[in-house]
Parts: C-alpha cells; structure tokens; sequence
C-alpha cells in the first residue's frame, strides 16, 4: 500500500494500491507527458526517438503549466489512449 501525498492542499493522505508495472513495453501505447518546465520536450523529444526506433507506439501530450496538476480532460484523454506514461522533468 502506497501512501500518495497530494502537494495541492490535501486534508489527510490518501492511500491506494500500487499499478502493476508492465515487463515489457512492446505491444503497449506509451504516453510521455511534458509538464512544460523548459527543457522538458528535450528529454521527451530523444525518448520518443529511443521508443519509436524499437517500434513502440507513443502519443505526447502537454499540460498547460508546471504551476498546476494536469487538467482533468487531459488526465482522461491519457487514460483512454495509452497504457503507460512516462512523465518529463526537466530544468
């Protein structure tokens, strides 16, 4: 059981149950999110190239501002279109 801290004025910590990481990517559509701190789409732009090159399919998306969590439309845009996301951190 995982404890998840939410930064955004959470009362008491929620807990849930950690997903089951997937072996391998081949087969799975893979998100890479840009949370738009600079240089963020440089570390996703050079992933997106390691991903597509073993044939992996990815879709990209983008929030708005790092100053916020990711807008409920596009957090369930992802959940429809990919199996996985890998998030970019950047500066």
């Amino acid at each position: 059981m995982s404890v998840v801290m939410d930064p955004t004025s959470e009362q008491s910590p929620s807990s849930r149950e950690r997903l089951v990481r997937p072996d391998r990517l081949e087969g799975l559509t893979v998100g890479l999110l840009d949370i738009s701190k600079p240089r963020g789409d440089v570390f996703l732009d050079r992933l997106d190239a390691l991903l597509t090159g073993r044939g992996i399919a990815v879709r990209r998306y983008m929030k708005p501002t790092v100053a916020k969590p990711a807008p409920l439309p596009l957090r369930q845009q992802m959940i429809g279109e990919v199996d996985v996301v890998i998030e970019g951190l950047a500066d």
